[in-house]
């Protein structure tokens, strides 16, 4: 067995939940990875989980992290495509690998679909084990904080904005929440296909950086109605794609912002899961309401040259300790963060 230190949980509850303990965890068995973590990045997922979800039953101690960085130190039989040394991101999707989903592209409808963090053990460790197929090669010009605030926001943008989206050049695109690590990436996917940016954020301070990345149009939810707003700046027609997470009202909301044949997308409810939606709006309109979870794994193969290349940044807020989790899941729950909290493991 291999010993280490890690903050876990051991009940739901709030950031008190979180301690730093030595356990022990398997060494990597046929085609499994030892990585020794240097940086995991923060998601809602992570409070989430930690509060408690419907039908989650945890192994504890639980460690929470969907997004790693780190070093492979060793692999186990027939692992494949890496050696020790080799700088890594991680795939937060585990699938099997055999169902036809799966061997079909699409390991996100595997019905044993497992994100790190959630539903299996994540990178608030100073090692994980994971099978190889999670493993993608860390680009040279990112810090691991960098890459370590790429994986599942990255991967859950592009699927939002190209596969379920279907953005494509000339449209209108309203992203909500610009300063969540999804909406940061979603609005400079958007902009490189060529769309019109509309985004939402509560402070003026998040506005000037929700421009900065490209966005057209910014909307302080604060004090302006961003219904209202979003008639105004597309002479009352309204936008073609609504990409949210928010959920509750603002789900509501958008669908009468979206015009008609628009297209719905929705990855997340932090703001409440059960919507009132008007029925006509949906069918006496024609609209499209998409859901949409992670993405493929080849995706984030493809979307990773656009951010080696410079053309995709992450956005990275500041840099904690791991050892300070506490503080930043009080940090998230606060909304004080334009982009990603990074938990550096030293």
């Amino acid at each position: 067995m291999l010993e280490l230190d890690a903050m876990v949980l051991r009940s739901h509850g709030g950031p008190e939940v979180l301690n730093r303990e030595t356990i022990q965890i398997s060494p990597p068995g046929p085609r499994e990875v030892q990585i020794a973590v240097r940086a995991v990045a923060m998601n809602h997922m992570d409070l989430w989980v930690r509060r408690g979800l419907p039908n989650l039953k945890l192994a504890y101690p639980h460690r929470l992290g969907c997004d790693i960085a780190g070093v492979v130190e060793a692999v186990g039989p027939g692992a494949r495509g890496v050696r020790p040394g080799d700088e890594v991101m991680l795939q937060p999707g585990v699938s099997c690998g055999v169902c036809s989903a799966c061997l079909s592209g699409a390991d996100n409808l595997c019905k044993s679909y497992k994100i790190l963090g959630e539903s299996t053990s994540g990178g608030y460790a100073e090692r994980v084990v994971v099978p190889d197929q999670n493993l993608l090669p860390k680009p040279p010009s990112l810090s691991f904080t960098e890459a370590a605030a790429l994986p599942l926001c990255l991967l859950t943008a592009w699927q939002m904005v190209f596969r379920k989206g279907e953005v494509r050049a000339g449209q209108t695109v309203l992203v909500h929440a610009a300063g969540s690590g999804v909406s940061s990436l979603a609005i400079q996917l958007c902009k490189l296909a060529g769309a019109r940016v509309i985004t939402t954020t509560g402070t003026d301070e998040k506005a000037a950086r929700a421009r900065a990345l490209g966005a057209d149009e910014v909307i302080n939810y604060a004090t302006q109605d961003f219904v209202t707003e979003v008639r105004r700046l597309t002479d009352k027609v309204g936008v073609d794609v609504v990409l949210d997470h928010v959920g509750g009202e603002i789900m509501e909301k958008s669908v009468v912002a979206a015009r008609w044949g628009g297209r719905i997308v929705t990855c997340g409810a932090t703001a409440g899961f059960t919507p009132r939606l008007d029925l006509r709006q949906i069918f006496f309109r024609q609209l499209e309401l998409r859901g949409s979870t992670m993405g493929r794994k080849g995706d984030l193969h493809e979307a990773l040259p656009l951010v080696a290349s410079g053309r995709v940044r992450p956005v990275v807020d500041r840099v904690l300790s791991l050892w300070d989790a506490r503080a930043a899941h009080e940090a998230l729950e606060a909304r004080a963060a334009f982009g990603k909290i990074v938990l550096a493991v030293d």
